[in-house]
C-alpha cells in the first residue's frame, strides 16, 4: 500500500502544478524497459552455479588423475581445471583436431553418454612413455595404430574409473567405456544443436602440456540438475573426524598385500658353473642349517626365522622381530 499524503502535502502538490513547477506530461512518462535478446538456438540450460559445481567435481577428479596416472607413466602428472563453458555440441566437434582421442562413456545410471577428449600431443606423449620412451610427443600428428589404440584404451579406462569418487556426492555412478574414437564424425552422441557443458583440464606430463576436455550434455545430466549446486554439494559431504579418518586409513593399509621372503643364504658361482647347473646339483650357501634366516617384508628386514616344513610345504618359524632402530 502506498504512502497516504497529508492535507498540507496535497495543497503543496496542487500549488506546484498550478505554478508550473511540476510538468504533468513528464510525470506520465515511464522509463522504457530494456529487453534482453534470447537465442532459442542456444538456450541457457547451464547456470553459473551449475558450472561452478562441475568445476568443483573436476577439481577433485584432477587431483585423482595427478596421483593415479604416475603409476602407469612413472612420471609426475599435474592436472588443474582451466575453464568451464556452455556451447552447442556442433561447436565442440567442429573445434576438434584430427586425429583426436575421444572416450565415449556411458554414464550409468544416467541416461546418456559423456565424452572425455584427450589432445593428440598428450596421447602420443603417453604412448611414448608407456613404450619405454621419455614421454616426448610427435612433431607432426598422425593416425594412431591399432596397437597404440589398445594402449590408450587402457589409460582411458583408468581415467574413466576415477570418475566415480568425485561424483558420489551427486549420484552413484557405474560408468563403462563404450568405445574410443579418433574422428569426431563418429562420436555424434547427441544432436548438433544440443547444449553441453565443457570442463577443460590442463594436464602436464613431465614437460609436455595439453588439455583434456569433459563434454557433458544437458540431456545426460538433466535428471540431476537440481543437485548440481554448491549448497547441495556441501550439505551431502560427510564430516569425518581425524580419529575416524585414521582408522579408515589403518583399515585400508591392513588389506594391502606385501611380498614376504625368507633368504636361505647366498653363494657366489661362476657363469660357467651357473650355465651348467643340472637337476640334483648342490649349491653350498654361506649359512648353517640351524642358523636363523633373515625374513624381508618388501625390501626391509623385519624378522629372523628358522626353516622347516608345514605338512607338505616349506615354512619358517619367526623367532624374533627386527625393530627399526636395529
Amino acid at each position: 500500500m502506498g504512502d497516504v499524503l497529508s492535507q498540507s502535502e496535497i495543497d503543496s502538490l496542487l500549488n506546484a502544478l498550478n505554478s508550473g513547477e511540476l510538468d504533468v506530461e513528464e510525470m506520465k512518462e515511464t522509463p522504457e524497459k530494456t529487453a534482453k535478446n534470447y537465442d532459442f538456438k542456444r538456450p541457457a540450460k547451464f547456470s553459473k552455479e551449475h558450472l561452478r559445481t562441475l568445476e568443483i567435481i573436476f577439481e577433485h577428479y584432477g587431483r585423482l588423475l595427478s596421483t593415479n596416472l604416475p603409476v602407469y607413466l612413472r612420471k609426475t602428472v599435474q592436472v588443474s581445471v582451466a575453464s568451464s563453458e556452455t556451447v552447442t555440441f556442433s561447436e565442440f566437434t567442429n573445434a576438434l583436431s584430427n586425429p583426436v582421442v575421444l572416450g565415449i562413456i556411458n554414464f550409468v545410471p544416467l541416461n546418456g553418454n559423456i565424452i572425455l577428449e584427450l589432445s593428440p600431443n598428450l596421447g602420443f606423449a603417453i604412448l611414448d612413455r608407456m613404450l619405454g620412451g621419455s614421454g616426448i610427443p610427435l612433431e607432426k600428428n598422425r593416425e594412431f595404430s591399432e596397437i597404440e589404440m589398445s594402449i590408450l584404451d587402457k589409460i582411458m579406462i583408468a581415467c574413466m574409473q576415477l570418475l566415480r569418487e568425485p561424483w558420489k556426492n551427486v549420484v552413484d555412478l557405474d560408468p563403462f567405456m563404450e568405445r574410443i574414437e579418433t574422428n569426431a564424425q563418429f562420436a555424434q552422441i547427441i544432436a548438433p544443436n544440443e547444449m553441453i557443458a565443457i570442463v577443460t583440464l590442463n594436464v602436464r606430463i613431465g614437460d609436455v602440456e595439453g588439455y583434456m576436455n569433459a563434454c557433458l550434455p544437458y540431456i545426460t545430466l538433466e535428471e540431476i540438475m537440481d543437485k548440481l549446486n554448491t549448497k547441495f554439494w556441501f550439505s551431502t559431504m560427510q564430516s569425518v573426524s581425524d580419529e575416524d579418518f585414521a582408522e579408515y586409513i589403518e583399515s585400508m593399509i591392513k588389506r594391502t598385500t606385501v611380498p614376504v621372503k625368507a633368504v636361505l643364504g647366498k653363494s657366489i658361482v661362476s657363469v660357467m658353473d651357473f650355465a651348467n647347473l643340472q637337476v640334483g646339483d648342490v649349491i653350498r650357501l654361506d649359512s648353517k642349517v640351524d642358523e636363523e634366516l633373515p625374513v624381508y617384508v618388501g625390501n626391509l628386514k623385519k624378522f629372523t626365522a628358522l626353516p622347516g616344513t608345514d605338512k607338505d610345504k616349506y615354512a619358517v618359524r619367526v623367532m624374533s622381530v627386527v625393530r627399526e632402530e636395529e
